[in-house]
């Protein structure tokens, strides 16, 4: 695996703006909150080189963790491509899952053959709590899947999972990059006034605090 792969992900994501700042103006996001850094991390299937690093990233983290699974499940919309990406290079077969079942034909919420039993895993682009996996999570154990593991490319591993809904669910997250390393990345590039940095780390550690003070 590259040499502080997490560090150089981080890197990638900065320099590809997946990962976007706005300390003078932040961000509303679709909640309408406001936040001074919006991660959107759809943007890496544009950039060939790019993606090619994250993804052969993911296959020396599948390997070095003994990440054992039968069939790759994309969640929708973000997940799947990184699920069809994954699937073609480790020669496994793929699903992915709807947010609902499409209410119409069969009324299927998983698309894609496998049988009962598999070991799947569950490929999305990023996790903040984890809690919007859970819809995913319980349609694939419905549809007799086992799944245990959870492969995003940006976590924001600032929340107690055990605390969450997902800490219910047996499910280990697993992750190229954190806001640990993008921090990490800030500073050593210095691409951000100390004081932007303090702020962000102080989004990061209280987001409700941050947002009163704004």
């Amino acid at each position: 695996m590259i040499t502080n792969y997490q560090n150089k992900i981080a890197e990638i994501l900065i320099n590809i703006e997946s990962v976007k700042f706005s300390f003078d103006k932040p961000f509303t996001l679709t909640s309408g909150i406001k936040s001074p850094v919006y991660v959107d991390c759809r943007k890496i299937i544009s950039y060939v080189n790019e993606r090619t690093v994250i993804l052969q990233c993911a296959l020396d983290y599948f390997k070095e963790n003994n990440i054992e699974f039968e069939i790759l499940a994309g969640g929708e919309t973000a997940g799947i491509p990184y699920a069809a990406f994954l699937s073609e290079l480790l020669q496994k077969p793929m699903i992915y899952i709807r947010k609902k079942p499409k209410g119409f034909g069969k009324n299927q919420q998983i698309e894609g053959s496998y049988k009962k039993n598999q070991t799947a895993i569950l490929i999305e682009d990023l996790a903040t709590d984890g809690g919007s996996k859970i819809t995913f999570i319980e349609a694939l154990r419905k549809a007799n899947l086992k799944v245990l593991d959870i492969f995003v490319v940006f976590y924001y591993d600032i929340f107690d999972i055990n605390k969450s809904p997902l800490g219910s669910l047996n499910i280990k997250i697993h992750s190229l990059c954190t806001w640990k390393n993008i921090i990490c990345v800030l500073k050593q590039k210095k691409l951000y006034s100390n004081e932007q940095i303090g702020n962000l780390e102080k989004f990061l550690q209280d987001p409700n605090e941050w947002r009163v003070n704004q």
